[in-house]
């Protein structure tokens, strides 16, 4: 019995040892690596600066990469050939304070990055509003 006793004990010290270097190293890892090399942002804020790489990091996985949308186990409104997003106060505000069951991403984005994906999702998926978000703009909906 002491030396089951003893067998488990040294097994569990193992494991955790294991399952820490594991965990240390996948922390270094992602510490250390660019959001390219990573293929997501680590952290609570985005790191991405883009309107392509924000919209291919946050919005991609729920309004599919082509914009058209999904339903399944929900339901993720098409963004293309949205006419929705014709007044640039609209998409700025859903970003920044959320919709239904989008969560709001306004903490986790800077001014310029929801300017930026805001104005790739206006000129993309079939969408030509030209007149450009700026940074400006969405401080006035944050107030």
């Amino acid at each position: 019995m002491m030396q089951r006793s003893l067998t488990l004990r040294t097994t569990f010290a193992t494991a955790t040892s294991v399952a820490l270097s594991l965990l240390s190293s996948s922390m270094a890892h992602a510490q250390s690596s660019s959001p390219s090399a990573s293929g997501l942002s680590a952290g609570f804020k985005f790191v991405e600066m883009s309107g392509e790489e924000l919209f291919a990091n946050v919005c991609r996985a729920c309004h599919m990469s082509d914009g058209k949308g999904a339903a399944g186990a929900g339901t993720y409104p098409s963004l293309a050939g949205n006419r929705n997003l014709e007044a640039s106060g609209y998409p700025v505000t859903v970003v920044v304070n959320g919709q239904r069951a989008m969560p709001p991403f306004g903490a986790m984005m800077s001014d310029d990055q929801v300017a930026a994906v805001v104005n790739y999702l206006r000129t993309h998926f079939g969408n030509n509003y030209q007149d450009a978000v700026t940074a400006e703009d969405v401080k006035i909906v944050r107030r």
